[in-house]
């Protein structure tokens, strides 16, 4: 091999490197053929200029595509993916003065806005890539590798230069599934000397060389397992991505649907507050008349300043709950946040039906569905395959080794005389005398695998208690909300009814102050236990999988579905 160039002796200029630049100036009409033949190495010398965007467009092509196939292949929705943040996101917008409030959005908005601009939901994306970013190097360490090189080399003694050299080299190597390892290089040197001014020397040489293992590191499933980790790993990351989304999505709903929940907290505060300064002013009214003891006076100003208090307090936790869902959204807190009250009101008016499903069901097609268990379970298979490699290890080295090797004539760079070929052909065998951190691998490997296990045990039965707890809070919500609902209705039929009698004088106003209290609470209770039901659906949903992200927001697997309600109890 020719060494490297010293970079301190070309930067000297002595009489003699002058003398060596016009020798080469005026050979360049007798040095043609050479010139021609050192062309492609001055191509690949242009191709090493390309430009790190280049590098990073085709990283990003590669990386995408086998995103997009992976998804599809696992059944994912098929939809645009990229880690390049959107430069006319909402959070962009409203940093650039553009808008300064937002609404009144919707729960399908609010996830668009999410996925858009929350940075959780960047990493997540990010992590995905990344996975596939990795599988693409193990698929270039078993595809044909080319490398190229030059080198240039003036030497000599003391301040005479005495001979200049120019190298080119161009290989290929190829790992087969054998654990073949074969290594193709072609070359191109030119030498001069500058003491005896000849012309250029121009000389080419062919090798090859192949090595392959026949014990440790041979076979298919042993050489190719970082490309085979590498492909699942890609598969668990898409899996946990989509996992990620529809989570993801749910908490949205959970924190949209809590806020709208304080903001109808806030109204019946408001309701309530505005009816107490009217009861307030007409026992004032009364007070005055003579016809009203100061005492129901005191009570109904009391009973204003607590709901005043309670109003003041329920509107800064509104205000600091919407600085939180902005946060959560990845939106700049200045943003004006308003939130699509419909919502609330469409909740309420549907009717969820009856959840008899059979519980067995329920948590068998937990087990079935679960994207985190799936991954588990391929991990512990993943584990099963370490051990067979680490097993391999163990097993002494023998490798059968063969190369061929051609030299050119001089100044005739495509000359080859195939019966000169040099060859080789042998053996390299090392005994397994020393396995210390081979024996300590495998053993870690059988550990690994044991905790592999009981990480799909574990992860099982805690599936099936949350689905069952799950499963459980959807019922009691459900009910809850219902009996709720019949207390407002009777509370309210309770005010109208004390207020007739307060006016026809058969009740007192401390009556109507307790049954004001009594239809704010199950007001409020009444919100709560919708929002809380809603969410215990949800929470079912994403434990049992059967969540769907869709452009048109939270949808249900219908088939899923239909096969829980097909499972009777």
């Amino acid at each position: 091999m020719t060494p490297s160039l010293d970079r301190t002796g070309l930067g000297r200029r002595g009489p003699r490197v002058r003398t060596w630049t016009r020798a080469l100036s005026s050979a360049a009409s007798r040095a043609l053929p050479s010139t021609v033949a050192l062309a492609p190495a001055l191509g690949l010398l242009a191709f090493a200029c390309q430009a790190p965007e280049a590098y990073r467009a085709e990283a990003d092509d590669a990386a995408y595509a086998i995103v997009a196939q992976r998804r599809s292949e696992l059944g994912f929705a098929e939809r645009a993916f990229s880690i390049e943040p959107a430069t006319t996101s909402l959070r962009a917008r409203v940093l650039a003065g553009e808008t300064t409030t937002v609404g009144p959005l919707a729960l399908t908005e609010c996830l668009a806005i999410a996925a858009e601009n929350s940075r959780e939901f960047q990493d997540q994306r990010e992590s995905l890539y990344l996975a596939a970013l990795d599988l693409t190097l193990e698929r270039w360490r078993f595809d044909t590798q080319f490398g190229a090189g030059l080198a240039g080399l003036l030497s000599g003694t003391g301040d005479e230069a005495e001979t200049a050299s120019f190298d080119a080299s161009a290989g290929l190597t190829r790992v087969l599934g054998s654990g073949a390892r074969i290594v193709t290089d072609l070359g191109l040197d030119l030498t001069r000397s500058l003491v005896t001014q000849d012309g250029f020397d121009l000389t080419s040489n062919l090798s090859l060389a192949v090595t392959q293992p026949l014990l440790a590191g041979a076979g298919e499933r042993i050489v190719k397992e970082p490309l085979t980790q590498a492909e699942r790993n890609v598969v668990y990351a898409v899996r946990d991505y989509e996992r990620f989304r529809r989570r993801f999505a749910v908490d949205v709903a959970g924190r949209f649907y809590r806020l709208l929940q304080q903001a109808d907290t806030v109204k019946n505060e408001e309701n309530n507050f505005a009816n107490l300064q009217l009861l307030r002013e007409r026992n004032e009214a009364l007070s005055e008349a003579g016809r009203l003891s100061d005492i129901q006076v005191d009570q109904a100003r009391q009973d204003e300043l607590r709901s005043r208090n309670r109003l003041i307090d329920a509107r800064q936790s509104l205000q600091s709950a919407r600085d939180d869902f902005k946060v959560f959204l990845g939106l700049p807190i200045s943003v004006e946040l308003e939130l699509d009250g419909e919502e609330l009101v469409s909740l309420g008016a549907s009717d969820p039906g009856e959840l008899e499903y059979d519980e067995a069901a329920v948590r068998a097609l937990a087990l079935e569905e679960r994207l985190d268990f799936r991954n588990s379970l391929d991990r512990r298979d993943d584990a099963e395959r370490k051990v067979a490699v680490a097993a391999d290890a163990l097993r002494a080295n023998l490798d059968l080794v063969a190369s061929a090797a051609l030299a050119s004539d001089q100044g005739r760079p495509a000359n080859f005389d195939f019966d000169e070929t040099q060859w080789s052909l042998g053996f390299d065998f090392e005994l397994p005398a020393e396995r210390v951190q081979e024996r300590n691998a495998y053993r870690e490997s059988l550990i690994s695998l044991e905790q592999r296990k009981r990480d799909v045990d574990e992860l099982g039965d805690t599936i099936q208690a949350d689905v069952r707890a799950a499963f459980g809070d959807t019922r009691t919500n459900l009910e809850a909300w219902r009996i709720q609902k019949n207390a407002v209705a009777l509370a309210e039929r309770r005010v109208e009814s004390t207020r007739l009698n307060l006016d026809a004088g058969r009740a007192a106003t401390r009556d109507l102050l307790e049954a004001q209290e009594a239809l704010l609470e199950a007001q409020n209770a009444a919100t709560q236990a919708l929002i809380d039901f809603q969410l215990a659906k949800l929470a079912l949903w994403r434990d049992l999988e059967i969540v769907r992200v869709e452009t048109q927001g939270i949808q249900v697997d219908a088939a899923l579905e239909q096969r829980l309600a097909k499972a009777q109890p």
